[in-house]
């Protein structure tokens, strides 16, 4: 199917988006914020945060900053939910793991959570500093709301971490489901396995019961990155030295938080995951191989917990189509990148 018939937009108005992130600083989803802060193809109407790799009030912390580093503070920024769904996930993650087996990572789980976006560890400051400018005092779930009612059929939303503020949404207020234009999700991993465990992919583990109440919603259109195209293209030299051959304060916050890691193994790669999603929606072009299946999230509370589940035939009861991404243009991808992170 051709990228344009997927996302055809009307005129040469700019795409109204909403980024739902749990942000880290300068990774992925640093850089996909940034990257549809810079696009003059996106209308960026707000940042929501959601508890994941790291906790909400860290993942607000570093949006901030980052805000503030591209000189984008007018790009507002709500915090959203603390927990999963799961009643007393957190507590019981030790219970958990000795249940299905020890994880290498498991994000905010792995530590106490800080009283706010002001009160972080002095080694979890972002890049010189705590942010100066505030969140808006609205939750994140209430401001998708609002947003997606006053803008109907106008909204992107790019989920690129746990789908727990989508959730509550959707139970607050189902007919916006109706409403939304489409929603492009970073998470799931159908034909690889996961990457938190042998069957699941963070994001979708997380919280598993809000990533199946999300794709099981009625959304007139569903695009999911997962690892089967995220973990195919790695971040290495090449780009960092494209990217740090322009001194702004972004590329020296690329040199000092990579920096060290290339003079460290020159050979250094890592997965860019999030940027995938936020690149699609700002160039539809880059899409090169998706497929649409009936998709659906493991709830058991098993070792399968959280695992994506794709149905090339009609799936069971409930599930719904979705389109899966597998392969994008490398070359233009890359190009993108750079371009809007040297601007």
């Amino acid at each position: 199917m051709s990228a344009s018939i997927m996302f055809n937009s009307a005129g040469w108005a700019k795409e109204k988006v909403i980024l739902d992130t749990d942000m880290v600083e300068l990774y992925d989803d640093g850089v996909a914020m940034i990257m549809l802060a810079r696009s003059e193809e996106i209308d960026l109407l707000g940042v929501v945060t959601v508890s994941g790799n790291v906790w909400v009030a860290e993942a607000t912390s570093y949006a901030l900053r980052q805000l503030e580093i591209i000189k984008r503070p007018d790009i507002p920024v709500y915090a959203g939910t603390r927990h999963p769904l799961r009643a007393g996930r957190y507590k019981a993650m030790k219970m958990e793991q000795e249940l299905f087996g020890q994880l290498n990572w498991t994000g905010a789980f792995n530590r106490p959570e800080p009283k706010s976006y002001l009160s972080l560890e002095p080694d979890r400051i972002p890049f010189k500093g705590s942010p100066k400018i505030k969140p808006e005092t609205q939750h994140g779930v209430q401001f998708l709301i609002n947003t997606i009612k006053a803008n109907p059929g106008e909204v992107t939303i790019i989920a690129i971490g746990p789908l727990t503020n989508i959730a509550l949404a959707l139970r607050l207020e189902p007919e916006i489901t109706s409403l939304v234009k489409r929603i492009v999700y970073m998470g799931g991993a159908f034909d690889v396995s996961g990457n938190i465990t042998p069957a699941a992919e963070f994001n979708w583990w997380f919280d598993p019961e809000a990533a199946r109440m999300a794709v099981r919603a009625p959304f007139s259109d569903q695009l999911i990155v997962g690892l089967d195209v995220s973990e195919k293209y790695k971040f290495n030299k090449e780009i960092f030295d494209r990217i740090t051959a322009v001194e702004t304060p972004l590329t020296s916050f690329f040199k000092y938080k990579y920096g060290p890691r290339f003079e460290e193994r020159e050979d250094y790669t890592r997965f860019v995951w999030d940027t995938i999603a936020a690149a699609v929606v700002i160039d539809p072009g880059l899409i090169t191989d998706v497929e649409t299946r009936w998709v659906d999230v493991n709830t058991e509370y098993t070792q399968d917990y959280g695992q994506s589940l794709s149905y090339k035939k009609h799936g069971p009861m409930g599930t719904r189509r979705a389109r899966i991404l597998f392969s994008i243009d490398q070359e233009r991808f890359w190009n993108l990148m750079v371009d809007l992170l040297t601007r």
